[in-house]
């Protein structure tokens, strides 16, 4: 197990070197789907972010102090979903209510955040690696953090591509499919960095 002073090793590999999108393949539909613009892109960044951290805390909070003590293991993949789904219907209010434009922006993208398999991985992840609280925070925004740069780049990179002269059959998902498996295969050079 690790101690509290590689955290910034766990940060650096739930971030670039195990990327829940390019190297775990997790959370495609709304990286795909959202990524057509930066704002959308920053927007949805920020949301997966709020959305992990705060799910991922408390499903750690209650696997460990509800379902072990109670032996009710398992229930995590419930209780976790329930944890996601409250976190995504209290950030959809807030982003309705105050960023109306970003909101319509996502469309069915946001509550997509529910079911969005890298935050579920993401918080049995962190009770699989037998991580800390302290570790499993900081393991969560590194994946959020990864999934957030990602996307961005993602996105800046497809809006130039919209200019670029592709041929009429590579337009839109099937040249984002391409981009995805190059930057993959960029982000897979850093495989075998260090181990989690």
């Amino acid at each position: 197990m690790l101690n509290e002073a590689n955290l910034f090793f766990i940060f650096l590999s739930a971030f670039l070197i195990n990327n829940i999108l390019l190297i775990r393949f997790l959370g495609l539909c709304s990286f795909i789907g959202i990524s057509t613009n930066i704002k959308s892109s920053v927007g949805m960044g920020i949301a997966v972010v709020f959305v992990t951290v705060m799910a991922c805390s408390i499903s750690w909070a209650v696997y460990h102090f509800l379902l072990i003590p109670f032996k009710l293991e398992y229930l995590r993949t419930t209780t976790f979903i329930l944890t996601i789904a409250s976190f995504v219907q209290f950030e959809e209010m807030i982003i309705r209510k105050k960023l109306p434009t970003l909101y319509r922006a996502f469309g069915i993208y946001l509550p997509l955040i529910t079911t969005n398999c890298a935050i579920l991985a993401s918080a049995f992840l962190g009770i699989d690696y037998k991580l800390s609280f302290i570790q499993n925070l900081i393991f969560s925004l590194g994946v959020s953090g990864g999934y957030c740069f990602v996307i961005i780049v993602f996105s800046a990179i497809r809006e130039e591509l919209e200019i670029a002269p592709i041929p009429e059959n590579f337009k839109g998902v099937p040249i984002a499919f391409i981009l995805a498996a190059l930057m993959s295969l960029a982000f897979l050079g850093f495989k075998g960095l260090f181990k989690l």
